[in-house]
């Protein structure tokens, strides 16, 4: 029995003590991090995964990982392109020889045996090698005692020599600045980029969030099976799309009766008004997750319809910035003594006020302190003014601790931030909590004229920044 117990604490030592490599994607860099410490947050990982991290670098060496953790963070993100267990590296092919030759023979001889077969791969950062120079490459890697035969289509195990050559495209060396080899685990989820693409999506509006972003704000929330998830201004259901596809039931709500419903003024191109079937719904079913859609509402976000108590996991949303959608809130005409002539029925007037981006962000964190279970994330987009921008500005809460703040640039003066927070004390029952949250917003009050800001450089930029802007569904 003792025995065993050590046969399994030595294999258990022998997984987490390898080291393991990320290739991660090169845009987005800002949300890598963050989104691989939310996944491995799911799984309980308590260490500090910034180790070894270098910011603008394409890769990531990994320790206190199982492979095991590995590939349940390649099942789910959209900012790793592949991972790998890492036999050996170097600044130079002569350190990378000497640390494969350190490997421990045992650990790569379950890959390596004679009735296995194998390919080795070659892939450069910033470089393209002809194919000769590959070969060579892969040439170089005689002395790791490979057993088994070449099999390049369909092999059992594929290994992978990387090269990072900088990020500098004006400036690239003759010899990388860093060299990897390892054995490939998994790729990541890059394809529902494609596959999610809202150019093929059934129902769309002028501000749908990219898919990417999407995703990444779903692993931002840790969005995992059977959670609620609630989006207070939803349009048309991106952010609803990514959480579904990870299992969550989802819903949302919206002022604009027209998406709601679906009706009005289509925003594709060559569409005048959109079909019967253009709704959220609609795109749920388009992707197989219509059985996750709980419902939408045409409802004001400052006014929540809501009972008391705990009920969302995850409040993810892209409130409104005032440039392509209007922010607005539902109110009243209280100084309108007479009613107009055309006007029948009850004396209260509806109409629409302005919804200051001040009191959105009030509104939207005091509504997730009451309504997040424990534990639970709010992730939300901040639109930013550069120049003016200080981390006073992000939205403070008494009951929500700030886990990340990513920057997404959008233009030489803007930018937006995509905050993410998790509730750690629930709501203390008090009349002054209202004037301690609005307190800790003073520093944002001069965002409420982001719009105005946002249009006073707008003729210094070029189009490809305004079209860059579009593709990322700014508002």
């Amino acid at each position: 029995m003792r025995l065993q117990w050590y046969t399994n604490m030595a294999r258990r030592c022998s997984q987490t003590c390898r080291q393991y490599l990320l290739h991660l994607a090169h845009d987005n860099v800002d949300f890598r991090l963050p989104e691989i410490k939310a996944l491995l947050a799911l799984r309980d990982k308590a260490f500090n995964p910034a180790e070894d991290f270098v910011e603008r670098s394409p890769f990531w060496r990994l320790r206190g990982v199982s492979e095991d953790d590995l590939r349940s963070i390649m099942a789910r993100t959209v900012c790793a392109k592949s991972a790998f267990e890492l036999w050996g590296h170097g600044e130079t092919a002569q350190d990378l020889k000497k640390s494969l030759l350190e490997y421990p023979k045992e650990s790569m001889a379950p890959f390596l045996k004679i009735k296995s077969t194998y390919k080795i791969n070659v892939y450069t950062f910033n470089k393209t090698l002809v194919f000769q120079e590959r070969i060579k490459k892969i040439d170089a890697l005689d002395f790791l005692p490979f057993e088994g035969k070449v099999h390049l289509k369909d092999p059992d195990h594929i290994f992978c020599l990387l090269e990072d050559y900088g990020s500098d495209p004006n400036n690239i060396p003759e010899e990388p600045f860093h060299v990897y080899f390892g054995r490939w685990i998994a790729d990541g989820q890059r394809e529902l980029i494609r596959s999610h693409s809202v150019k093929k999506r059934h129902f769309i509006g002028n501000t749908s969030m990219d898919a990417g972003l999407s995703f990444i704000m779903a692993n931002h929330a840790k969005v995992k099976a059977e959670d609620i998830v609630y989006d207070p201004f939803v349009g048309t259901g991106s952010l609803l799309v990514a959480c579904s596809h990870f299992g969550a039931y989802v819903c949302g709500t919206d002022i604009d009766y027209n998406t709601i419903h679906g009706i009005g003024k289509a925003s594709r191109k060559n569409q005048k008004w959109r079909g019967p079937d253009e709704n959220i719904r609609a795109n749920l079913r388009q992707y197989g997750t219509e059985r996750q859609y709980v419902d939408v509402l045409v409802s004001d976000a400052s006014k929540p319809v809501w009972r008391t108590g705990s009920l969302f996991d995850v409040i993810i949303t892209d409130p409104p910035y005032g440039i392509r959608e209007s922010t607005r809130r539902t109110g009243s005409h209280k100084g309108l003594t007479k009613p107009p002539e055309d006007f029948c029925g009850e004396s209260h007037i509806p109409v629409s006020m302005a919804y200051h981006l001040s009191d959105i962000f009030t509104d939207l964190l005091h509504f997730a302190a009451h309504y997040l279970v424990m534990g639970g994330r709010i992730v939300y987009w901040l639109p930013i003014y550069r120049p003016e921008y200080s981390e006073d500005m992000v939205p403070q809460h008494p009951c929500l601790t700030l886990i990340s703040n990513c920057e997404q640039v959008l233009s030489s003066h803007t930018s937006r931030r995509l905050v993410t927070m998790e509730k750690t004390k629930e709501p203390e029952e008090s009349d002054t909590l209202a004037q301690q949250v609005e307190s800790r917003f003073s520093p944002y009050q001069g965002l409420n004229s982001f719009r105005e800001k946002y249009f006073s450089g707008i003729t210094k930029r070029g189009s490809k920044e305004q079209s860059k802007e579009a593709a990322n569904g700014v508002e």
